[in-house]
């Protein structure tokens, strides 16, 4: 049995909306929107969310982190629950909580997340650099 892009992830990703759509209806006091694919929570208490926002299934839920850039963002991650389902949540924790180095967060972008000034990449880790040496100086 398939569960990633499959009709298995398909039914964890209406789960997790489902959620989503029931904690956010629950505790929005701002406007509720349907934007880039998403169904938008705003006014949100800060303890019902992490960081800047969260997107759970079709629903991003925020206090007011609504711009467009940020919805791009949460865009890719809507996908990546369609595609992964239920077992998203178990790989973003395996992934780690330091957007940088996350694979999800890297993947729906660290400048549009908010994590990066514009125009700032992650420094790359860089190979060691092992010594040269000169024929002359090889020994067999």
């Amino acid at each position: 049995m398939r569960l990633t892009d499959s009709p298995v992830s398909r039914v964890g990703y209406a789960w997790a909306t489902l959620v989503g759509f029931v904690w956010g209806f629950l505790w929005s006091t701002g406007p509720i929107t349907y934007r880039a694919g998403l169904i938008v929570f705003t006014g949100m208490p800060k303890w019902t969310f992490g960081r800047g926002g969260s997107c759970v299934g079709g629903c991003y839920l925020t206090g007011s982190n609504d711009g467009d850039r940020v919805l791009g963002h949460e865009a890719v991650h809507k996908q990546q629950w369609l595609k992964y389902g239920m077992l998203l949540p178990v790989l973003y924790l395996i992934a780690g909580r330091d957007p940088l180095r996350n694979r999800f967060e890297i993947e729906a972008g660290l400048e549009a997340g908010g994590y990066l000034p514009r125009g700032r990449h992650p420094a790359r880790p860089q190979a060691p650099v092992t010594p040269r040496r000169d024929r002359a100086s090889s020994t067999p």
